[in-house]
């Protein structure tokens, strides 16, 4: 017992999650690339272990306990139904988080992320490995064109810079931007957005991803607005407006799954008989849908119509584990089922009155751009951890070392 009691006071559990955190970004890193990674069933085994290890050599309140253990009996049961272990090992990683400092840790993931996709590009560009464009469809026609007609879907090309798909591209701009603004937050000037707005430009002039582009341009709008109007920091509106676009996020998410069949008959309806047969909420919908590049009607692509809500179930099923599709809160409830969709989403909700709580505005701000990007794009909902690090943000605000009135400096 001495020794296990030395080994908490040691720097250990430190080491412990900065090593599994290090693997869980090279996975990342890994899989952006275009190499082939055949170990990472085993590794994700290897950082479970890693943080299972640090969580028990952290102290934690009874009521930390309670929590840490009835969220792993629910995972577990969710394991045991579909045979994916991901939310095991999420909400272990989320309870390893205590003790380390959030900024501190977000800087890690920013600088290890950072230099692993320099790498991919550096090497793309040189022409060592990786494809630096993709020539292919992007599907810009509309579905009464490539689908209805028939015509073939015209051919682009677009920069990947060694990442397999300009929106993939695109999307690392977008994390790694939003993670290096949450940690220098304070740090922040005019011309640093500035810089990063024509950074966003450029990035879009390669990608063409309209999505990423207008959702990196709200954000940066947004923290530049925080940064000088400091007032807004502190006002209750702001945050309640954070909770308002999260729950019409969710709302339009749930609504798309029950409705994507619908919206498909309009759009065709729409061709063939010159007008939708259908009410106004639906011709609204399918009017969303091409604006955001058919991802409803995408829902229908299978026979069985994987991601509408008919394919929900209370914890998923081993076959809703291979299926993709983009609309990433969509696949919450499609891929993990239900009920810990709900917990899911209580756990967004709780870190939400965490960020008021601390008027943490660049939080809110994270949170919010977060929300309504995983509307349309599925990076967040991953087996991937190193993707996600809002899990980061819930593990430092839920299972807090300090008292709740102070800041984390990192």
């Amino acid at each position: 017992m001495e020794f296990y009691r030395k080994l908490k006071k040691s720097r250990m559990p430190w080491y412990l999650f900065y090593g599994g955190l290090t693997i869980e970004l090279l996975i990342v890193i890994v899989d952006k690339s275009n190499l082939i990674n055949p170990f990472e069933g085993r590794l994700f085994q290897i950082t479970f272990l890693i943080f299972l290890l640090k969580l028990l050599l952290t102290d934690y309140s009874k009521k930390e306990w309670h929590w840490i253990v009835g969220l792993e009996l629910l995972v577990f049961f969710s394991y045991w139904v579909t045979g994916a272990n991901e939310l095991i090992r999420i909400v272990t990683f989320v309870a390893a988080c205590k003790n380390i400092p959030l900024k501190q840790m977000m800087r890690y993931a920013f600088y290890v992320t950072l230099a692993g996709c320099a790498v991919i590009v550096l090497l793309s560009v040189t022409g060592i490995y990786g494809d630096i464009s993709l020539t292919q469809a992007y599907g810009r026609e509309s579905a009464e064109t490539t689908i209805y007609i028939g015509v073939e879907p015209a051919k682009e090309t677009r920069y990947t810079l060694g990442m397999g798909h300009p929106n993939a591209l695109s999307c690392m701009f977008l994390m790694l931007l939003v993670m290096a603004v949450y940690v220098y937050f304070e740090r922040m000037k005019w011309y640093l957005y500035l810089f990063l707005m024509l950074l966003n430009v450029g990035v879009y002039v390669l990608s063409g991803s309209k999505t990423s582009m207008l959702i990196t341009t709200a954000f940066l709008a947004g923290a530049c607005a925080l940064t000088y109007c400091r007032f807004l920091r502190e006002d209750r509106f702001g945050y309640l407006c954070g909770l308002l676009v999260f729950a019409v996020c969710i709302a339009f998410s749930v609504d798309a799954a029950v409705c994507a069949q619908r919206v498909r008959d309009v759009q065709w309806n729409e061709f063939y008989y010159g007008e939708p047969l259908d009410d106004r909420h639906i011709v609204t919908l399918a009017k969303i849908d091409r604006r955001i590049s058919g991802r409803i009607i995408s829902l229908t692509d299978t026979e069985a119509n994987d991601g509408m809500i008919q394919t929900w179930s209370l914890f998923s099923r081993p076959e809703n584990m291979e299926h993709y599709f983009d609309m990433g809160w969509v696949k919450v409830f499609y891929r993990y089922g239900i009920v810990p969709g709900i917990v899911y989403l209580l756990a967004h909700l709780a870190l939400l009155w965490r960020i008021y709580r601390r008027k943490d505005a660049c939080g809110l701000a994270v949170f919010t751009v977060l929300a309504v990007y995983t509307v349309v794009e599925a990076h967040l909902v991953s087996f991937y951890i190193g993707r996600n690090f809002l899990l980061m943000m819930m593990g430092w605000h839920f299972f807090p070392a300090i008292p709740d009135s102070a800041e984390d400096r990192g």
